[in-house]
């Protein structure tokens, strides 16, 4: 008898419920519900609307409760390093604060007052950027937030969510380790760390590792659905986690690319790659499944775009490419991780004031932005690959693009053309189908990630890009390395 998996998928800007589905030579995915998921902006800080999050996990519940679906399990991941304070009477605190929120701007710099910066990567591993975890309790702790001091649970995005759901309070590994407070080497919370915040182990739910169960539906939640108590499974709770287990790669002598708000480059590893180049290039070493350790950068992915439609209407995505496609190659570049472009109140404009700054032509339509961000992405996956094959244990011989920008033609060519190796695209909907795996193995319908990876490459349509204009492209990245700041 088929089983079915609900997948709860949240990301920075949307999420959805999908229910995922083993078939005969392959798996088939369903989206129930897909919802926005807004940035709540009052009082001068970012926050998400973690009630509205549930709501909208509760209605495609409902919606598949109605259909007579079974479902054998649910798993839900998130983006990282955000939290939610949880009381000693079991409520939440208030809204969780956004990892957007300038509150942290500066905050590394306040911790290492008190901690070396080498002290907390050598023990960690994960790449310093000012809205991990870490610093933004650091952050609530020094300006005497009133629920932080209240807090008796800390619970990330994904397990505040379950906890809705089951009443059960765990600490996912993989979301747990984007938070800079798991020693890499034991993959347990770091004491040292967490007393530097003013916590300890005490302060978060029991530690689970992906494919653990953690509890069951609530009756209140039975009822609320028209459910039974279906069980809860820990995934990979950091959405780039589940992505990851899905790469439909047929060796390990990979890199991917997970693209989408974010794009996160990086390659699989059986161990933490510590050292001091890691820490000069500000490398990060983040839970996997099955043991392994995810080595990778965090970029500027299509926020960027994202962003700049904000001012443009319903223009489509392919409508945008075909205009860039148009524009003259190399006119105007940035460097899309310039802490300018972090949250601008008018994306269009920075990169407009970047371009002036850098002494380079000014985008004067919209197309030749579009293009300007694409460039600009492509040379940077360029020059983080460059870097990760100096740290990877292995060769790098093909580049997976995962996510919803494997579907963007236009800059997987580009990628391709920078990194002078083959871009192989697909799935777009890798985080998803990570969640139903993780869900699958934990159900005993399938064995390991490997067995995995090779139904995927096997059922789902995949779309190979090879370099192109290699010489413009070798010309065009020493511009980028000499015009970017």
């Amino acid at each position: 008898m088929k089983q079915n998996f609900f997948a709860v998928d949240l990301g920075a800007t949307s999420g959805r419920t999908i229910l995922g589905t083993f078939i005969e030579g392959g798996l088939n995915l369903e989206e129930i519900n897909r919802f926005p998921n807004h940035l709540i902006e009052v009082g001068g800080h970012f926050y998400w609307d973690i009630y509205a999050l549930y709501r909208h996990i509760i209605d495609g519940l409902k919606l598949v409760a109605r259909r007579g679906e079974s479902i054998a399990s649910i798993g839900i991941d998130t983006w990282g390093v955000d939290f939610v304070c949880v009381g000693k009477d079991g409520n939440l605190l208030r809204q969780p604060y956004a990892y957007r929120d300038p509150h942290t701007m500066g905050a590394p710099e306040a911790l290492f007052s008190r901690i070396s910066r080498s002290d907390v990567y050598s023990k960690t591993g994960i790449q310093i950027m000012n809205f991990n975890s870490l610093f933004q309790l650091d952050t609530l702790r020094r300006n005497h937030d009133s629920a932080l001091e209240a807090a008796d649970k800390i619970l990330f995005m994904p397990d505040a969510l379950s906890y809705m759901l089951t009443g059960e309070m765990v600490t996912e590994y993989t979301i747990a380790s984007t938070a800079q407070l798991v020693n890499a080497q034991t993959r347990r919370l770091e004491p040292e760390l967490l007393k530097a915040v003013g916590l300890s182990e005490k302060n978060f739910g029991r530690f689970v590792f992906p494919g653990e169960k953690v509890g069951v539906l609530t009756e209140e939640v039975q009822k609320i659905t028209g459910l039974g108590a279906i069980p809860v499974i820990a995934v990979a709770g950091h959405d780039t986690g589940s992505a990851v287990a899905a790469v439909p790669a047929l060796d390990r002598d990979f890199a991917y690319l997970s693209s989408g708000t974010w794009s996160l480059m990086g390659v699989e590893t059986d161990s933490p790659v510590i050292n001091a180049e890691t820490e000069a290039l500000n490398f990060t070493n983040e839970g996997g499944v099955e043991g392994t350790i995810r080595l990778l950068k965090n970029i500027c992915g299509m926020w960027l775009l994202e962003r700049c439609r904000l001012n443009w209407g319903d223009t489509s995505y392919p409508e945008l490419i075909g205009e860039a496609d148009a524009c003259e190659p190399f006119r105007s570049l940035i460097n899309p991780d310039d802490d300018c472009f972090a949250n601008p109140a008018d994306m269009e404009k920075a990169i407009i004031e970047y371009c002036r700054a850098t002494g380079q032509p000014v985008p004067e339509k919209r197309g030749q932005v579009v293009r300007c961000i694409f460039e600009s992405l492509a040379l940077r996956y360029r020059q983080v690959l460059e870097n990760l094959r100096s740290l990877s244990p292995r060769p790098i011989e093909t580049l997976h693009v995962i996510g919803g920008g494997s579907r963007n033609d236009l800059l997987n060519q580009f990628t391709a053309n920078a990194i002078g190796i083959p871009v192989v695209a697909g799935p777009s909907e890798a985080t998803a189908i990570g969640n139903v795996m993780i869900q699958a193995m934990a159900a005993g319908e399938a064995t390991d990630v490997a067995g995995m990876r090779r139904l995927i490459h096997s059922s789902i349509p995949l779309k190979t890009y090879q370099p192109q204009d290699t010489e413009a492209w070798d010309a065009a990245y020493i511009h980028f390395k000499n015009c970017v700041r």
